[in-house]
């Protein structure tokens, strides 16, 4: 009796299902619209009907794959749990302050995004370390039990701990978290040093802050998912994709959800890389524009560029850093911009035309869609173009309306003095522009010129708009796959189960200790060992990579750089610092050899 992978990807618009034959190879999928208001009833739908039309049992189906915006959707909607926050006696106002850095230099109207925890609901305890993780004044231990009866007082759901030096003792945190259990059964905690074992305080009590928003959420969420699969005798175990590109069970899934947060759009530059792997390019940029968003991604020589950090919240933009939420997991390098098929065409108040971020989404979705909205998309510009063929969206399922399209072009064309046709053309090449910049960032802006990758380009409207960004970008090959509307769903079946470990090491290069650097780096593969045999993987299976996060002496960010297989020894310092002066000089222009670097972080 033959197997089955299924993969299934939530976008903002659709819902994307693919399974695969593990005997055969043979790919079926299903796309259906995707239900904003509860995405496990759109999740379950479409499972039910890829199965039903390809006459597979459900107890057929061995793996079962999730890409989701749950996470991501709770943060920018600001529909996070009630939590609270227990940090260091003297640093409650940690979401207060933020950080210095302002989204928008010269305006002086700009706000700082809204704190994550309200200060009402952040609480001291004395205790205090070192920067060395020396106790300098030891846990109060009582207090820490009355702050909690404190919290509980107050009916929330997810406590953040955040404790000053943690990353490189951890004891204290430990505790309080153990302390906040016996005293509230039954509450979501999440410890920094968990998370986070990292220095710079803000963007630690940040990435946690988030975990323990979205934990009550996700668990929620997984359940449900879950319980309806049990109903339709679908058995395999349920795995989600991470923003860092891997696969990660429901159960590790429910304590670290911080980790999907760009869980969908990883999966498409999976699928990229697969295609890249297949064809023989290493070097690809993905270009995934569905109906909410467009997001680009780059390959270099088969492998996806992974980041330390990124932003998330509805503020937070590719072309403004410190808009939204910083969150310290490893993650996909994406740009993402609001330009998808469903993304609005307005007039601003000067008369210029611009398109997004607004978007109609699923719900009422592009004029053309019938479902009520007025203001012409991307979409409806392409259909009045005639780059779409009105009887056979969504496989011939979804017949557009060429006559809305056409009087809401008409409404926009009337308020900018112009033709129809010179309209849409306008809203395409408007959208085309703002793409092109999402790319230019993804690769100009970190040292790649563009002229040496093959554009991948997918998702339900990514091909129309592909040769025209490739023809800007003077991009010499354009590869689009079969079926690129699901094209992120079959990114899930092929990519691997993956979990990333960090620990703070901060040292000059010179006063590194090779020992201690493969113990840590050691216990990091004792632990993946047991969370991957959990998961059910053989030790045959199993491999690890190392990195080390390194920068000049006296530098404020590092970049990282991979760190032989095997135990390190003296000698290595000067491996090392090539690597990372060869990094320093793609992502800045220039590298002093001679000036005395140190290490930050390994991973």
């Amino acid at each position: 009796m033959s197997t089955f992978r299924l993969g299934v990807d939530i976008g903002g618009t659709f819902t994307d299902a693919v399974m695969m034959n593990e005997s055969t190879g043979e790919i079926r999928l299903v796309k259906m619209s995707s239900t904003p208001s509860d995405p496990s009833v759109g999740f379950v739908n479409v499972i039910e009907r890829i199965l039903e039309e390809s006459k597979v049992p459900a107890r057929s189906v061995t793996y079962n794959v999730h890409g989701t915006t749950v996470a991501t959707n709770t943060i920018i909607e600001g529909k996070g749990a009630k939590a609270a926050l227990i940090a260091t006696k003297g640093f409650r106002d940690v979401f207060e302050i933020a950080r210095q850095i302002r989204p928008k230099l010269y305006d002086i109207f700009c706000d700082k995004p809204k704190p994550l925890i309200p200060r009402a609901l952040c609480f001291e305890v004395p205790e205090r370390l070192d920067f060395a993780g020396d106790v300098l004044a030891a846990l109060d231990e009582e207090k820490v039990r009355d702050v909690a009866r404190r919290i509980k007082r107050e009916g929330v759901e997810a406590v953040v701990v955040c404790l000053l030096h943690s990353y490189v003792n951890p004891v204290h945190e430990r505790r309080v978290g153990e302390i906040v259990r016996e005293e509230m059964p039954g509450v979501f905690v999440s410890l920094s040093s968990d998370l986070c074992p990292e220095m710079r305080e803000y963007f630690r009590a940040s990435t946690t802050a988030i975990n323990a928003l979205v934990m009550p959420i996700v668990s929620r969420y997984l359940e449900r998912l879950e319980r309806r699969l049990m109903e339709i005798d679908l058995r395999a175990g349920l795995h989600l994709m991470t923003s860092a590109g891997g696969i990660m069970s429901s159960q590790v899934a429910r304590q670290q959800p911080v980790n999907l947060i760009e869980s969908g759009p990883a999966a498409g530059v999976a699928a990229a890389t697969h295609l890249g792997s297949l064809l023989g390019p290493h070097n690809l940029i993905s270009f995934d524009m569905g109906g909410t968003t467009a997001k680009a991604g780059l390959v270099e020589g088969g492998v996806p560029k992974i980041v330390p950090h990124f932003e998330v919240g509805s503020a937070a933009v590719s072309e403004n850093r410190s808009a939204g939420y910083p969150v310290r997991t490893p993650v996909v390098d994406l740009v993402e911009i609001g330009a998808g098929g469903g993304s609005i065409a307005w007039v601003d108040p000067g008369g210029g035309l611009r398109v997004g971020p607004q978007s109609g989404g699923a719900d009422p979705g592009p004029a053309c869609y019938g479902k009520g909205q007025t203001e012409p998309t991307i979409t409806d510009a392409n259909l009045f173009l005639g780059r779409i063929d009105p009887e056979y969206f969504l496989g011939g399922e979804h017949k557009l309306n060429p006559e809305l399209a056409v009087n809401a072009i008409g409404h926009l064309a009337r308020k900018l003095d112009l033709e129809p046709v010179e309209a849409a053309r306008g809203i395409i090449e408007i959208a085309n522009a703002n793409m092109v910049g999402a790319i230019r960032l993804i690769s100009v802006q970190r040292g790649f010129d563009p002229r040496d990758f093959m554009l991948v380009a997918y998702g339900g409207a990514g091909p129309m708009h592909a040769n025209a960004l490739a023809r800007e970008l003077h991009i010499p090959k354009v590869l689009i796959p079969m079926s690129p509307g699901v094209t992120s769903a079959l990114g899930l079946l092929v990519t691997d189960i993956k979990h990333d470990y960090v620990q703070a090491h901060i040292r000059p290069m010179e006063a590194v200790d090779f020992d201690k650097l493969t113990q840590e780096y050691q216990n990091f593969e004792r632990q993946a060992r047991d969370v991957l045999r959990s998961e059910g993987i053989s030790e045959s299976d199993i491999s690890f990579s190392r990195s080390v996060d390194m920068r000049y002496v006296g530098q404020s960010y590092e970049l990282r750089v991979e760190a032989p297989s095997r135990d390190l020894k003296p000698g290595d310092e000067g491996k090392l610092n090539a690597a990372f002066f060869e990094a320093h000089q793609r992502a800045y222009g220039y590298a002093e050899t001679s000036e005395p670097t140190e290490v930050v972080n390994l991973r």
